[in-house]
């Protein structure tokens, strides 16, 4: 019996071939699926992404501000904020805006809980490093007024999920922790003496039912657990900025005060970066 004759395809048809079989698997992991003012959805909430435009080395991790936006706010707004894709282009960081839950955010002593927070920023971090390779070990938190708040409670339940915290215009409720289960954070927060919807010393919301915690008093929490309650801070002007920084074993404990409103501004996280940057050894590009 004769063997049967081989057919190999035509040398054209197999490179053809390969290449496609090569190309499939690149296209899917290149595409995220969002990015921009596309939403990338999670089962527990969504959040955008602005990636930097310069190139990074394959090697080099990538870094991430995650931002949490105020009261009712939208988190595209913020995705769509040009001094923040500045920011995030001139670090060679990802800026991340995360959105909560019908514009609120569900810190312990909220009027309404309507997730679990932790969780949700666990699968946010889960999500980021699988998709887009941010280095959960080169993130910081930052958020305004009631994203403020948040910022501030999840620092004071796990100080070690984010490299280090940047609340502005926003620190605990009454009635404060009386302690937190934690190591004291990097924590760089920002505040504006002439603040009228989140003042310093706080105020009370809803007929009296709720309380914005005081800002000091806060700190107080840090302090105490960090055998700093007696010690006085090593002060600093930058700029407008008016700081006051105690130094724990580990981390830090910042409170900057600024002669505004209640106002944001990207250099005020860009420079909570900076320093934290300097503090954890990375590099000036994430």
């Amino acid at each position: 019996m004769s063997r049967p004759t081989r057919r190999f395809p035509l040398p054209g048809f197999w490179l053809l071939a390969c290449a496609a079989m090569l190309a499939a698997p690149a296209i899917a992991e290149s595409d995220p699926g969002c990015g921009g003012e596309t939403a990338c959805s999670l089962k527990t909430g969504d959040y955008y992404i602005h990636l930097p435009q310069a190139a990074k080395a394959d090697d080099a991790p990538l870094g991430a501000i995650l931002y949490l936006h105020g009261h009712r706010g939208k988190a595209v707004n913020a995705i769509r904020n040009k001094s923040f894709q500045q920011m995030a282009d001139d670090l060679g960081v990802a800026f991340v805006a995360v959105q909560g839950v019908n514009g609120t955010w569900s810190f312990p002593t909220a009027p309404r809980n309507l997730r679990d927070e932790t969780a949700f920023f666990d699968d946010v971090l889960k999500d980021l490093s699988a998709r887009f390779g941010v280095d959960r070990d080169r993130t910081l938190l930052s958020g305004f007024s009631s994203g403020g708040f948040m910022t501030w409670y999840l620092a004071c339940a796990d100080s070690g999920r984010f490299g280090g915290y940047a609340p502005i215009a926003g620190a605990f409720w009454e009635p404060l922790p009386r302690d937190c289960p934690t190591e004291p954070p990097y924590l760089f927060h920002v505040h504006g003496t002439a603040d009228t919807v989140v003042p310093l010393e706080g105020r009370w919301l809803g007929g009296g039912k709720w309380k914005q915690g005081d800002v000091f008093q806060s700190f107080d929490v840090w302090r105490r657990q960090s055998g700093l309650a007696a010690t006085a801070p090593k002060t600093e002007a930058d700029g407008k900025l008016s700081c006051e920084r105690w130094q724990p074993v580990t981390g830090v404990l910042e409170l900057c005060l600024h002669d505004g409103g209640h106002s944001i501004q990207a250099s005020w996280i860009r420079r909570a970066w900076t320093k934290l940057s300097e503090m954890k050894g990375w590099s000036s590009k994430s």
